[in-house]
């Protein structure tokens, strides 16, 4: 779908705010059923991550339709009071993230990666990278820390998502975090990712051509993602994530070109 009229912005305004938790219900209510039947009361996805002054809500708009938004969690010393943790940043509650901590390096959590359904072959995606890109660098971040949903609560789906990672060379092979609160998934999975085909080609270790789950297929390509630690289960959505960690410095190259690109062609609002 083509649209002339890209832009991003900082969601700041009332309005703007509904739009972003709208667009998180189409995606992870409406179309993915992973939220509980109250929220379709509102038709809105919102959690208190979202009402911290550190966090930053993106939305994309295409013309005067907003189509896309991710949020970026900067570190917030109120949840690290109440976590007992270092940083302030929400998963903290799963993995140990002491041992990424240098001076001069700021973390950010991106999450909530959305773009409604007929917008997703256009350039949406890009402009919404591209926004968490400009506004993490004019906060003076230098890495995101994040989870990458795997599409599935399949335990052996998830693992086998990860060996295919490995298998590509997408694992970091410097950072590495550990998990301080495991959680067990369903004994009897709903969302299997992959086919009893591609499980038994695993099975003879063959893991050329196999698939990846679009968010961290996407990000490793793009963004230069590298993969830091097993999947986890996320008991909010229900399904396994893969964590991972992203230098800003090392976003491909084509990638921050095209970035800059966009900037200078729309300015965005803020």
């Amino acid at each position: 779908m083509t649209c002339r009229q890209w832009r991003w912005r900082v969601a700041a305004t009332q309005r703007e705010l509904d739009d972003v938790a709208r667009i998180r219900w189409a995606v992870f209510g409406g179309e993915l059923g992973l939220l509980p039947e109250q929220s379709a009361l509102s038709r809105r996805e919102v959690t208190c991550v979202d009402t911290l002054d550190t966090t930053v809500h993106v939305l994309v708009h295409a013309g005067d339709e907003p189509v896309a938004t991710m949020r970026v969690a900067l570190p917030n010393a109120e949840v690290a009071a109440n976590l007992g943790a270092k940083v302030g940043l929400e998963m903290e509650q799963r993995v140990d993230l002491s041992g990424l901590l240098r001076p001069g390096r700021l973390f950010a959590e991106p999450s909530r990666f959305c773009v409604l359904p007929k917008w997703r072959r256009s350039e949406a995606v890009t402009w919404l990278q591209a926004g968490m890109y400009a506004e993490s660098r004019r906060r003076g971040v230098t890495h995101w820390i994040a989870s990458a949903n795997l599409e599935t609560d399949s335990p052996e789906d998830a693992l086998l998502s990860w060996q295919v990672a490995a298998h590509r060379g997408w694992l970091s092979p410097h950072w590495r975090v550990a998990v301080t609160d495991p959680c067990r998934a369903p004994v009897r999975p709903r969302s299997p990712f992959y086919t009893p085909e591609e499980r038994a080609q695993a099975a003879q270790g063959l893991l050329d051509g196999l698939r990846l789950p679009r968010a961290p297929s996407l990000f490793a390509r793009t963004m230069g993602a590298r993969f830091i630690a097993e999947p986890l289960y996320d008991t909010y959505f229900q399904w396994f994530t893969l964590p991972l960690v992203m230098a800003l410095d090392e976003i491909p190259a084509d990638s921050v070109a095209r970035f800059h690109a966009m900037e200078n062609d729309v300015s965005p609002t803020a």
